[in-house]
């Protein structure tokens, strides 16, 4: 098989989103989708043109040996469940002598679709439909100049139907083999097709057909019997439900849910209480408590999953430069006892973040020294000399930086710098602030300054004293990262999610930068059902419930599925089989 990518050219990009909506269970890493005529696996007769979907006869065509067909660069994946495609007729040439249809790797291209064996092709000057023979049978309508033909593979029934400008002709073969090509076949000059794979509107409305199939196998599978005259199943399928609610801790749900079905409350309703509890609040971003909470519940839980503590305060850091944090939303206005306490530490056996007192007093005084400068507010400027003072410290070039031998673990560990890979400064060794950079972007990167009714999103909520939160929490976050590392070697996926999240201070506007993602609300649930789980598991229950269990399983059986060619897994969706 050759490269689909190479050969199809620009028709690849322009067709791809319209593809993956036609056949949305297909991997292309395994199982390529036919985009174009192969230029190797055709005839010498044949030519192709505007991005090897143009097909052309340029041989004799004096008798049926000089006969000339083009296979497609893959075969149509079984995945697809239904697969289409359309030819239109630019010109019938001298004699029409065409053939439309399929045929499996190795047949000769000697000779129109349908002549031999595993071969399979509708001819326009008769009509007839060819079937691994070299005689036809009456099937349609004969076609010509400018008519579209199309031609439809079931691969549930392993059947094919043919269209004639948008109308259904009906079966034209049955059982058929699996790891077909498209095929077309020409035979005497002046005979030129086009083709359409997908990367355009059809003419047929083959998406109708779809709808049916889907339909089909939803009713095969729901009305399938399951012999239960004990009712185990039903049971089994109860205790699945029970559980997921009592995982997810729909507290009322699985109370009312135990009372209909007869079954027993396993866990007690004031732990599924404080699961609830914590989950809204990483929901809402408001991670900072989250974890306070989870350490005044499950004392022990964070201090023996060390990761798991790492995504809480990862994911704590980029909420507070998107503002939803409490650390940085109640800066303003925290209590006297929260002003003094500081943050939350991240646990006690890392000690706090290890970041030196003289930093952070370099970091202040820096500010203070600055505060009156020309042009800037005093806020302003703090908010500059704060952000210069941090790049300085995470790139080793303050003098209070943290003492040689922790750097040496640093420079080998995630930098803040390592942001500006995907930042606005490639390549400057620091995340915002640099030599040629000057102090308003700075502020336009910051924004604090603004007017109080700004609708503007702003880093940190737009607070000079919640971006120095911030900018010292990310200091004492990267301490934390070089304490993990040490005291449990590297991990990469804790490296790459602490570069990403130190990469949204590289940008003015983070919602609009290539690592904007961070910042969707939704991230916020994997963090979530970590927790969960982990909380789960540390009461010796199960981490996922068994009902997710079991559609992760049946989703590994249509993958399954469609390597070995069951083409039902296409329209076995799933996600809305369990739709109400």
């Amino acid at each position: 098989m050759e490269n689909s990518s190479s050969s199809c050219g620009s028709a690849t990009s322009n067709s791809l989103d319209r593809l993956k909506m036609l056949y949305p269970f297909v991997n292309e890493e395994d199982t390529p989708l036919p985009r174009c005529w192969s230029s190797k696996d055709k005839y010498n007769f044949i030519g192709l043109s505007q991005n090897n979907l143009r097909v052309h006869y340029k041989g004799y065509g004096k008798t049926h040996k000089d006969a000339a067909s083009v296979r497609a660069t893959h075969p149509i994946p079984s995945a697809c469940g239904l697969y289409y495609f359309e030819v239109k007729i630019v010109s019938k040439g001298r004699d029409g002598y065409m053939g439309i249809g399929l045929s499996a790797q190795g047949v000769n291209m000697n000779r129109l679709p349908g002549w031999d064996k595993h071969s399979y092709g509708y001819h326009g000057d008769d009509g007839h439909s060819f079937c691994s023979s070299g005689s036809g049978q009456p099937y349609g309508p004969t076609f010509t100049t400018n008519d579209v033909i199309g031609c439809g593979v079931n691969l549930i029934d392993n059947t094919c139907f043919y269209t004639k400008n948008g109308h259904n002709l009906g079966t034209a073969f049955a059982d058929l083999p699996s790891n077909l090509y498209p095929t077309v076949g020409l035979q005497t000059p002046g005979e030129i097709v086009d083709t359409n794979f997908g990367q355009s509107p059809f003419v047929y409305d083959i998406e109708d057909d779809m709808r049916e199939l889907r339909a089909r196998v939803a009713s095969t599978i729901l009305n399938y019997p399951i012999p239960d005259k004990q009712g185990h199943w039903e049971a089994s399928l109860q205790r699945m439900i029970a559980t997921y609610l009592v995982h997810h801790g729909y507290c009322s749900t699985a109370e009312a849910f135990a009372r209909s079905t007869g079954q027993e409350f396993g866990e007690e309703v004031a732990s599924i209480k404080n699961r609830q509890r914590i989950q809204r609040l990483v929901l809402s971003g408001r991670m900072g408590e989250a974890i306070e909470t989870t350490q005044t519940l499950y004392p022990t839980l964070l201090d023996s999953r060390p990761n798991l503590l790492f995504l809480l305060k990862v994911r704590q850091f980029i909420e507070m430069v998107g503002g939803s944090d409490s650390e940085v939303r109640s800066t303003t206005n925290r209590s006297p006892k929260s002003q003094n306490s500081g943050s939350p530490s991240m646990s006690p056996n890392y000690g706090g973040f290890g970041t030196s007192q003289g930093a952070h007093s370099s970091l202040r005084s820096r500010s203070r020294s600055r505060s009156s400068s020309p042009g800037h507010s005093s806020v302003q400027t703090s908010v500059i000399q704060s952000t210069k003072a941090f790049s300085q410290h995470l790139n080793g070039s303050s003098a209070t930086a943290a003492s040689s031998d922790m750097q040496e673990e640093t420079d080998n560990d995630v930098e803040m710098n390592g942001a500006s890979q995907n930042g606005s400064h490639a390549g400057t060794g620091e995340i915002l602030v640099d030599p040629g950079v000057k102090e308003d972007s700075i502020l336009e990167m910051v924004d604090v300054a603004g007017p109080s009714n700004c609708t503007r999103r702003q880093l940190c909520g737009g607070n000079q004293a919640a971006m120095e939160r911030t900018l010292d929490f990310g200091k004492e976050l990267q301490t934390l990262s070089v304490t993990l590392r040490r005291q449990h070697g590297k991990n990469d996926a804790n490296k790459k999610m602490l570069r990403d999240a130190f990469s949204l201070l590289a940008y003015a506007d983070p919602w609009k930068s290539p690592v904007s993602e961070q910042l969707d609300p939704v991230q916020r649930e994997p963090v979530c059902a970590a927790l969960n789980s982990a909380i789960m598991e540390s009461h010796h229950l199960p981490r996922r419930p068994p009902m997710e269990l079991a559609i992760g399983h049946a989703r590994e059986l249509l993958r399954l599925m469609a390597q070995n060619g069951l083409g039902s897994c296409a329209f076995a969706n799933i996600d809305h089989l369990l739709q109400p």
